[in-house]
């Protein structure tokens, strides 16, 4: 815990919350927050194990809100994939110092926001033709990510994009997916070691936060300027991606 208990719980309860928004339907940079974020006050392998099972946890609600809408066909592309990704970063998170595993965690984040910055010329400037390959490729980059910092959300959504699926099947693949490899990822941080379930003690009144913030992910997609909203959020990811390279 952070020798600060008061900013300690104050992040952590924000970070559940963006959790849960973000599995309600608001989803893109939101989720990506919560690892830097909790980094602050934690060491990042610490981090990364008591995101897990509240991932897991707001994994059980997103499904639930899309039960069945999600497209199988782009599953068994992306999902047999990403446990190459898990592999790899699992490799790589056994290797690697705290202090370089916190400065990987700030490059990642770096790399996100840079992508939302340009995310519509990127978009706009790319002539795409879909192969099964890609999803394959997807699928082991989304792993590799999400093992290091729970953040596979980009590579999947420009993938899902890039299909034109509608949004309910989008929002629901994408839970379908993260509900399936974050279960795929528990054995691999059971072996890293940095799974450790006696963490969740110290946030478990925390906890009902996760369905309240689903229903209220839910009630804002429909409702709030989501541009404005991803704005705010890619400022709170910039500021904490310098805070971890210090």
């Amino acid at each position: 815990m952070s020798d600060n208990p008061v900013a300690f719980y104050l992040i952590t309860g924000f970070v559940i919350f963006l959790i849960g928004i973000s599995k309600g339907g608001l989803g893109g940079a939101a989720g990506a927050a919560a690892t830097p974020l909790m980094a602050l006050v934690m060491p990042v392998e610490q981090v990364l194990g008591l995101m897990l099972p509240l991932l897991m946890m707001a994994d059980v609600f997103a499904v639930a809100s899309h039960w069945r809408r999600w497209d199988n066909r782009l599953l068994l592309l992306l999902v047999p994939a990403s446990l190459i990704g898990i592999t790899a970063g699992t490799a790589l998170l056994t290797s690697i110092s705290p202090d370089g595993l916190r400065k990987g965690l700030a490059v990642i984040v770096i790399l996100f926001v840079l992508y939302k910055l340009f995310e519509t010329r990127i978009q706009a400037a790319v002539t795409y033709h879909p192969r099964p390959w890609h999803g394959v490729l997807t699928g082991a980059v989304a792993g590799f990510t999400s093992t290091l910092a729970h953040t596979g959300g980009p590579p999947v959504a420009i993938y899902l994009l890039m299909q034109q699926v509608n949004p309910r099947t989008f929002v629901a693949t994408s839970a379908a997916f993260f509900a399936i490899i974050n279960w795929l990822k528990v054995p691999y941080y059971i072996y890293a070691g940095v799974l450790d379930l006696n963490q969740l003690r110290q946030v478990v009144w925390l906890i009902p936060l996760i369905p309240i913030s689903v229903w209220v992910g839910r009630w804002l997609s429909t409702r709030i300027d989501k541009a404005t909203f991803e704005r705010v959020i890619i400022g709170l990811l910039a500021a904490s991606a310098v805070l971890l390279l210090r």
